[in-house]
């Protein structure tokens, strides 16, 4: 008598690959449920200290008159507020990041849907695609090269980080006219100094956030060089035993440099490396190597 098990019916694979799905499905919506939690808080954090900051800097105003007392309480205070601000504005851009992430998972599981059902694709509102379009149908944004697209001015005085963004400017703004009048500065050099300070926490803001952005998530077809289908080809047989991979080991160091990786859009601001060219002659220091 046999003792080998009877092959799965097709039925109950499908119905397996679905309740995998559909558990890790579940899993990446309670962690964009934290994301969103995680970045209410840290704005109602901000927005506490600003209105505590506000009324203490009132109560003082109403003893001091706005002098000398005034000024060396407020600039320090503000200057926290500053700090607060700057710090729950990146953690927001990082939240965002991850959001994004987490978008990209649920539109690849919504693919895999597709590929075991695909009569249900007339009824999804969302992409099943994991590239930018895809990600931006998803979160309700599908015309992304109009006025109002991402990336425009109108687009993102909307969002947290720009909101956040122009209050903390109004902040550093307030700060380089209280510096201005302490300084004994006429009024217009007082308007100067916040306006500098305005405009430039604004633009540094704006390049903190298009560099974070620039390494973001991209659909891997982009990356991989396409390979012609190989008609009949049922396997390769590889003449070796296959082995896994362990973590990291997949690339190759040659002098603590590794080796080169697709390209991504966007640009590095860091240190050059040294640029090794052909030396004609000299010793090359050749040794063994074990592959197994």
């Amino acid at each position: 008598m046999s003792n080998d098990l009877p092959p799965a019916r097709p039925e109950t694979v499908t119905a397996a690959k679905l309740q995998i799905l559909a558990t890790e499905h579940w899993s990446l919506l309670a962690t964009r449920s934290l994301t969103y939690t995680e970045g209410l808080s840290r704005v109602t954090i901000f927005l506490a200290i600003l209105s505590g900051a506000v009324i203490a800097l009132a109560l003082v105003a109403q003893a001091d008159r706005f002098g000398s007392t005034f000024i060396a309480i407020a600039i320090p205070l503000l200057s926290v507020v500053l700090f607060t601000g700057v710090s729950t504005i990146s953690r927001l851009m990082a939240l965002n990041r991850d959001d994004y992430r987490w978008v990209i998972g649920m539109n690849r599981l919504r693919n895999a849907y597709l590929e075991l059902h695909p009569e249900l694709r007339p009824h999804f509102v969302t992409s099943p695609y994991d590239d930018l379009p895809g990600a931006l149908q998803t979160l309700g944004i599908e015309d992304a090269t109009a006025g109002r697209g991402v990336g425009s001015a109108l687009h993102l005085i909307q969002t947290l980080p720009g909101m956040l963004t122009v209050i903390v400017a109004a902040v550093a703004g307030f700060i380089g006219a209280l510096a201005a009048l302490a300084l004994a500065l006429p009024p217009l050099g007082m308007a100067v100094a916040a306006a500098v300070g305005f405009v430039l926490v604004v633009a540094l803001m704006g390049q903190w956030g298009a560099v974070a952005q620039s390494g973001g998530i991209r659909t891997v077809v982009e990356d991989v060089t396409k390979v012609a289908t190989a008609g009949g080809a049922h396997r390769f047989c590889p003449r070796h035993e296959q082995r896994t991979i362990g973590l990291r080991r997949d690339g190759s160091r040659i002098r603590r440099c590794e080796e080169t990786r697709p390209p991504r859009s966007g640009f590095e601001l860091r240190l050059g490396v040294e640029e090794l060219r052909p030396a004609p002659g000299a010793s090359v220091g050749a040794g063994s190597v074990f592959i197994p």
